[in-house]
């Protein structure tokens, strides 16, 4: 059976992703990302404020991180995607056109890191309570930034005929596919396990009690786990590496990294907490003398 669209269910995409008031072109994509940066921001600043910092310091941190995770995820995804750009047909200045969509996760993050602890050592707060802060509006943020690939009718999967296929129009249906064709909405996936990780980690943040960085290391485990397997569907030009997308093997790497940051940030914390009693007890002992 083709995958086209002979179900009776399917998820249509929207017909426009950009609306004009007057000369000014309002995008869905843009639109996504800002959405998830003030929920985001807004989260971060009450769990800021629960850990005795203030919502000033979040919004002073993001003046930094935001900017920096806009470059970051712009420069991975010509990275990872060049021949949109630097191909044959490619055309480089596009590489500057974020509104039409393409930011790297990876890139947002490492680079976005860097602008956030800019922010802290002004702020004079430790980086690792904002990022632990920060983890879930983090996901939540993702979450919402996938419906900019959804207007734009990018970044789909295969084709499937399940029921919640998502349909293309033919302007963007990719070279090979009859029109009709479903697609699994990957878009859709990565929005329903960047919510459901969130809400996972607001609840095992409440229930145990972790070290300063943990939080955060879980946030990167969480979303590597859903990203690699939503990665392995998805048909969009990309680079290969052994056979594999690059995004599959950075989610490997990331996955990994993420384990480790856990493990170490808890033990190294110990070490510390270990450290922090003997002087105590040597404070004790003095004050006896």
């Amino acid at each position: 059976m083709s995958p086209v669209h002979t179900v009776i269910a399917s998820i249509p995409s929207p017909s426009e992703s950009v609306w004009y008031l007057g000369p000014v072109p309002v995008r869905a994509y843009a639109l996504a990302i800002l959405t998830g940066i003030v929920v985001a921001v807004w989260l971060t600043s009450r769990r800021m404020v629960a850990r005795g910092g203030t919502a000033d310091d979040v919004f002073d941190i993001s003046m930094w991180a935001v900017p920096f995770g806009i470059i970051g995820g712009r420069i991975y995804h010509v990275i990872s995607s060049p021949r949109a750009y630097f191909g044959e047909d490619g055309d480089p200045i596009k590489a500057l056109y974020i509104w039409e969509g393409g930011l790297g996760i990876w890139g947002a993050i490492a680079l976005g890191a860097v602008g956030a602890w800019i922010g802290c050592k002004r702020k004079g707060v430790r980086f690792a309570d904002f990022a632990d802060a920060l983890a879930p509006g983090l996901l939540l943020a993702q979450a919402i930034g996938r419906l900019g690939n959804w207007f734009n009718q990018e970044l789909f999967g295969k084709p499937t005929t399940l029921p919640w296929g998502l349909e293309i129009d033919d302007a963007h249906l990719p070279a090979g596919f009859e029109s009709g064709t479903l697609f699994h909405p990957t878009f859709l996936y990565e929005l329903v396990w960047c919510v459901a990780a969130a809400l996972l980690l607001l609840w095992l943040d409440k229930k145990f009690t972790f070290k300063p960085g943990q939080v955060f290391w879980l946030y990167v485990v969480f979303y590597t786990l859903g990203r690699l397997w939503i990665e392995t569907l998805r048909i969009d030009a990309a680079e290969m590496v052994l056979g594999l997308r690059l995004n599959v093997w950075t989610s490997l790497g990331v996955l990994a990294l993420g384990i480790v940051g856990f493990l170490i940030t808890g033990r190294r914390n110990n070490h510390v907490n270990e450290i922090d009693d003997v002087e105590t007890e040597l404070e004790d002992v003095d004050e006896d003398k």
